[in-house]
């Protein structure tokens, strides 16, 4: 991108600095002659909207662009935060995800290939801003099916996000930069005359179509958030492993503790009977009994 916001093709490596706040200084001249955007449908705005993303994922402006207005600078400093999930069931993201018109799995791409789907089915074209191979949508069609067709997606929740069972779960990397934004005039009274010099265009034409934008790092330090598992399935089979080998070992030692017990009583018992038993009367034999009585009455009777 030049400085004065057009677009080119460019295969200049990324810059490699060493200390922060060196970033992209850019200028817009956003031409508000030529805006066709009809304000009574809510395009009241004049300025730039832009998206600061990694460079492996698509930019995303739905909502989430930071808008700059004409006549202003903005000073923009960034941070990378990367975020790694786990996979279900410790997280929501599911690593076998892929897309069909991106290389890298994001939520915003998928939202977007979800919601092409369907308008490609209901209207028979896709809106410029949505990946796909089909016909380009018209105005009249834009208006009279496409956004009929988004309100349906959003109110019945055909494009879900978030969970793993969900159309888009959560991607397992995501890389993030959060910004900070702040905004002065642009342009004293000698820049404004410098750029008019410049560019040939009156002060009143600067004020009111130029935009200047510098992004840079706040710090050359980045974030990692990263989910752990709590329990691995080797630490969760190891540690019910153990607390039931520690249940059984126990339960078995008592077990045999006290069979052990039991069946040393009853020997002893056994023992102490075998060696009482020659003591004992014998109650319980007749001809000793008669025997016995035979010979007191012999005694009796020789005394």
């Amino acid at each position: 991108m030049d400085q004065l916001g057009r677009f080119i093709q460019s295969d200049a490596k990324a810059r490699t600095v060493s200390l922060s706040g060196r970033g992209l200084h850019l200028l817009f001249d956003v031409q508000q002659e030529q805006f066709t955007d009809e304000p009574s449908l809510g395009y009241a705005d004049a300025g730039i909207t832009f998206d600061i993303h990694s460079p492996r994922e698509l930019p995303h402006f739905d909502g989430l662009g930071l808008l700059t207005p004409v006549g202003m600078h903005a000073q923009v400093a960034i941070r990378q935060l990367k975020s790694i999930i786990q996979e279900y069931p410790w997280g929501e993201c599911k690593p076998d995800k892929k897309l069909r018109y991106h290389r890298i799995y994001s939520t915003n791409g998928c939202l977007q290939e979800c919601k092409a789907r369907y308008i490609q089915d209901w209207c028979g074209c896709l809106p410029f801003i949505l990946p796909g191979n089909g016909t380009e949508c018209d105005l009249l069609k834009y208006y009279n099916c496409v956004y009929p067709a988004v309100y349906d997606i959003e109110m019945k929740g055909l494009c879900t996000v978030g969970t793993h069972n969900s159309t888009c779960p959560a991607p397992c990397e995501e890389t993030d930069y959060p910004t900070t934004v702040t905004y002065s005039s642009f342009g004293g009274e000698n820049a404004i005359k410098y750029y008019s010099a410049k560019l040939k265009k009156t002060p009143e034409y600067i004020r009111q179509n130029l935009v200047s934008i510098d992004i840079k790092y706040r710090d050359l330090s980045y974030k990692i958030t990263q989910q752990q598992k709590a329990l691995t399935v080797s630490e969760l089979l190891a540690d019910v492993g153990g607390q039931l080998g520690l249940f059984c070992g126990a339960s078995m030692i008592t077990i045999i503790e006290l069979l052990e017990y039991i069946l040393t009583n009853f020997c002893w018992m056994c023992i102490f009977l075998l060696l009482k038993a020659p003591e004992m009367p014998q109650w319980n034999n007749p001809s000793h009994n008669q025997a016995t009585h035979k010979e007191k009455k012999k005694r009796i009777q020789e005394c």
